[in-house]
């Protein structure tokens, strides 16, 4: 969930920042508590779909953009995978949890001489929708799979669109989509384009389902979206849909039992790379 897997220097156009620069720091504290909140909201799915795929006994995986490692520990604790190799842009956090079978990569994986090896299971979670080119990306992480391998890729599905009904919170959604947009490339409109990605980069078959985990008062995800608000205010403010009190009434009102409204989804897409002919 750590989207730090980012380019070194073509994180957007028009000369926008990074993920982890000038949002979601990882020095800054509490950051890991934040990414954990959102583990705590999509691993069970994300590790149902990894199982249902085979990922197990025997399996290299590789971990893109792996925040804490919570995806890489339970693909080693719980599906018994041989090993993980986690790649962040910024491995801190990783490093503070090791485990047997983890290893942690700090690199660049748009860079042209990023070559870690084959991998029966490639893994990117919100980490292509902070790139400019997801196509490319999507090309690049299949051709790190071995023959019979899969790549899985999850990324936000805004649901807040214009159709929705207005509330605090989607005022405070549509402003962060813009904001993180404006400020660091963000770009969550391509995701629902990423099984025709996967085809076009000669994965297959490909498939793809969304989870979308609901809004209750107190619960991880809506305290997930409360401390991503928190720090992207700036970006949020900027874009002149919000003000610091609609944001303060966003807030207040994920926190009440008023609250109805839809999270992003999470749309999770794969396809498998074909077994080499015997």
């Amino acid at each position: 969930m750590g989207g730090g897997a980012l380019p070194s220097d073509d994180a957007g156009s028009l000369g926008r920042g990074r993920y982890g620069e000038r949002v979601f720091r990882p020095e800054d504290r509490g950051e890991s508590d934040r990414i954990d909140l959102g583990a705590l909201a999509y691993d069970d799915t994300t590790m149902t779909r990894l199982r249902l795929l085979g990922a197990g006994p025997g399996w290299r995986c590789l971990e893109v953009g792996a925040g804490t490692g919570t995806v890489a520990r339970r693909l080693l604790g719980e599906a018994g995978v041989a090993e993980v190799l986690a790649v962040d842009r910024d491995v801190r956090f990783l490093e503070a949890h090791p485990v047997p079978g983890l290893a942690s990569l700090q690199a660049d994986i748009t860079a042209d001489d990023f070559s870690p090896g084959l991998f029966q299971l490639v893994h990117a979670r919100f980490v292509l929708m902070h790139l400019p080119a997801p196509e490319r990306m999507i090309a690049t992480l299949g051709g790190l799979l071995a023959p019979g391998g899969v790549l899985v890729v999850s990324d936000a599905v805004d649901l807040t669109t214009d159709s929705a009904p207005v509330t605090p919170y989607t005022l405070a959604m549509r402003a962060m989509w813009r904001g993180l947009r404006d400020s660091i490339g963000t770009d969550v409109s391509r995701v629902p384009h990423y099984p025709g990605l996967l085809r076009a980069a000669g994965l297959g078959p490909v498939a793809a389902e969304i989870h979308v985990p609901p809004l209750v008062p107190g619960s991880a995800i809506s305290r997930f979206w409360a401390d991503t608000w928190d720090r992207a205010r700036a970006a949020m403010v900027a874009t002149g849909l919000v003000d610091d009190e609609q944001i303060e009434d966003a807030v207040r009102y994920l926190g009440s039992p008023q609250c109805a409204g839809l999270s992003p989804g999470m749309l999770t897409a794969w396809g498998w790379k074909r077994p080499e002919a015997a």
